[in-house]
């Protein structure tokens, strides 16, 4: 354990969070996504997990140390519903509600096509496999920077 730190991060995630620098994205999957297949083609090569956690609670744990790059509109991310890509379900407004109060103020995901997402996430610098188990649980965010102090 240490102090300030969510204890829902564990060693490996803390790990390649730091290690990202700006514009770099992680991906937060559900247990449906090929997420195996698809960390072995990223930046870090292997598959991270948050285990029994759903999205939105592994993106509260993320977003407590990762910075969201504000300068870009693709700061983070959402699967899109398959021939319904305007919907917006459960898991991702529970999602939109951790980024938002991230950023303290409203900014909305954009909404990525399932088999783009597959393939934005292939280049991603890490995917992080979460517990959820409802559809559409998929995101990806892409790292800012923290300011100077003063």
């Amino acid at each position: 354990m240490l102090k300030g730190i969510d204890p829902r991060l564990n060693a490996e995630v803390l790990h390649a969070l730091r290690a990202m620098g700006h514009g770099d994205v992680v991906v937060i999957a559900d247990t449906n996504f090929p997420s195996d297949q698809v960390a072995r083609h990223t930046i870090y090569g292997e598959l991270l997990r948050m285990d029994n956690l759903t999205s939105a609670e592994a993106a509260n744990a993320i977003l407590s140390v990762l910075p969201l790059d504000d300068f870009v509109e693709d700061h983070a991310a959402r699967m899109q519903v398959v021939d319904a890509p305007d919907d917006l379900p459960d898991v991702q407004k529970e999602v939109q509600s951790e980024i938002d109060a991230a950023l303290g103020a409203p900014r909305a995901m954009i909404g990525v096509e399932r088999f783009d997402f597959y393939d934005r996430a292939r280049e991603a610098y890490a995917v992080i496999q979460t517990g959820e188990r409802r559809f559409y649980g998929c995101f990806y965010f892409r790292k800012g920077v923290i300011p100077p102090e003063g």
